[in-house]
Parts: C-alpha cells; structure tokens; sequence
C-alpha cells in the first residue's frame, strides 16, 4: 500500500479530572524527522511517543507532534504560609501600636505579601500518566496513518495513469522508428536520383546507407528496457513496503532511457513523443516526492 507523507490526525480524550490531547501533522522530508513538543514538566514522553509513532510503520516525513494536558481543576494547590502569615501580623500590630497608626489590616492586603502563598504541583502518578496518553496517541496516530493511506491511494491511481500514458508514447515512438528509416531510405533515393539524372543508381548503395542509418536509430534495447521499468513502476505501487526512495531511482532511469531514445532520433515526430513523455515523467516525479 503506498502512503503519502503528509497527513493529519488528532484524538482528545478525558481521564478523570484531565484531559489529554494529542494531533500530529507531516510534510515531505527524506528521512523520519519528528518533533515532539508538550508543556516541560512532561518531557519525559517525548521518546515514548516517537516510539509510537515508529511503532505505527511511519518511516519517512517531518512530523510536528503535539501532545497538551490540562487539569479541570488546575494541577497546582496553593497553600498559605502560616509563619509567613503570622509573623507579618505580628508586625503590623507592633507597628500599629509603636507609631498610632490606624489598624486596617485586610486579606487583601496581606495576601500582597512576599512569600504569603506556597505553590505546590499536585502530584502524578508518571506510569498511569504515560498510559494515558499513549492511549490518546494511538487514536492521534491511528487518524494520522489513514490520512497518509487515503492520500497515498490518490498518489498511486495518478501515477498508474501517468504511467500507462507513457506507455502509450513509447509504444507510439517504437511504431514510428522503421517509417524513420524507411523515409530516410526514399529521401535518400530521391537525391540520388536528382544528382545522377539518367546514370544508374546503385540500389546497393542506398540499402548499405540506410542500414547505418537504421543501425544509429535504433531503439529497441531502450523500448525494451523502458517496458521493464514501467513493470517495476507497477510492481512497486502495489508494494506493502515504503517505496518512495525506489520509486525515485527507477524515475531516474526511466528519464536516463527516454533522453537516450531522444538522442538517437532525428524525426519531428518522434522529437514531439519524447518531449511529452519527458513532461509526463516529471509529472510522476513530482508526485513521487510525496510517497513514503
């Protein structure tokens, strides 16, 4: 099955008094390449969850992976500091009394105090934790690689297209090359003819001439070679396995092929069905970019 390397996914899901999410997208990129990112205090899923991810058959793409927690209730309690509290108290009312000041102590006003509040993070129970969003994380991921598969169909369906239009130019180039010699043999006669005027022409001559020339133009290995490529172009679509890396190489020798036919041709014809076939190729290379 071939997956494409962009894609999406995201699942968010409640665990008592939080709630986990998890969305994760990708773009094209050689190798796998993913990033990880979530509040400080949780770095240590970080390595846990690319090894989800790499678990889920993902081998290639840039990959932004987003996972947030957040608390119902907050995750911190704030607690009063009763020394702090008290000492202060004592303070003002020494204050009030030493200098006559009107005492008008209020919560408030107190609760501006340096060192009045402690703030303490509730604390987690790390294994259940990771748990939980690794179950969040399969349904990220799982949406993820199903996005991936649909959009690597589409990518297959066009590039088997694309493919079997290239068949039909090369098939159409290989019917044109005997006319390629047979005309050159005529235009050849014919000048011969118009040099010689009434001398004999030496048939023999022409058929020797138009052998080289036959023999120049020729195209069948490449035809050939061309079939076995657009074979194994199939085959690699229909493959279980990443293949974008192969399917590169092969794009590369099918081109190699088609530029050596257009080297070999002197017929507008056949200059025309190159060109296209050129064009289409690039087409297909384009979109193999974006195969894992």
């Amino acid at each position: 099955m071939v997956n494409s390397m962009t894609g999406y996914g995201r699942a968010s899901v409640t665990f008592g008094d939080k709630t986990i999410t998890a969305e994760l997208r990708s773009v094209n990129n050689r190798y796998l390449d993913c990033t990880v990112r979530c509040p400080r205090l949780y770095a240590f899923l970080e390595e846990p969850a690319k090894a989800r991810l790499k678990a889920a058959g993902v081998t290639r793409g840039k990959v932004d992976m987003f996972i947030g927690i957040e608390y119902a209730a907050g995750d911190s309690e704030v607690c009063i500091n009763a020394g702090a509290v008290n000492a202060y108290l004592a303070a003002l009312k020494e204050m009030t009394e030493e200098y006559g000041l009107k005492d008008d102590v209020s919560a408030m006003g107190v609760a501006r105090l340096p060192d009045v509040f402690t703030v303490k993070k509730v604390e987690e129970d790390r294994d259940q934790l990771l748990v939980d969003v690794c179950t969040v994380l399969d349904q990220a991921i799982a949406a993820f690689v199903a996005m991936r598969q649909t959009e690597g169909s589409a990518l297959r369906a066009d590039v088997l297209a694309k493919t079997d239009e290239l068949e039909r130019m090369k098939c159409a180039v290989r019917e044109r090359m005997p006319l390629v010699v047979s005309e050159y043999r005529e235009k050849l006669l014919a000048k011969m003819r118009e040099l010689l005027g009434d001398r004999q022409v030496d048939e023999s001559r022409i058929l020797t001439e138009a052998a080289i020339v036959a023999d120049r133009v020729a195209t069948d290995e490449e035809t050939v070679r061309l079939e076995s490529h657009f074979t194994q172009l199939r085959a690699l679509l229909d493959s279980n396995e990443p293949v974008g890396r192969k399917l590169d190489f092969l794009v590369q020798e099918i081109h190699r092929e088609i530029n050596t036919i257009g080297s070999k041709a002197s017929d507008l014809t056949v200059t025309k069905l190159i060109l296209d076939m050129k064009a289409e190729l690039e087409k297909i290379r384009e979109q193999i970019q974006n195969i894992e």
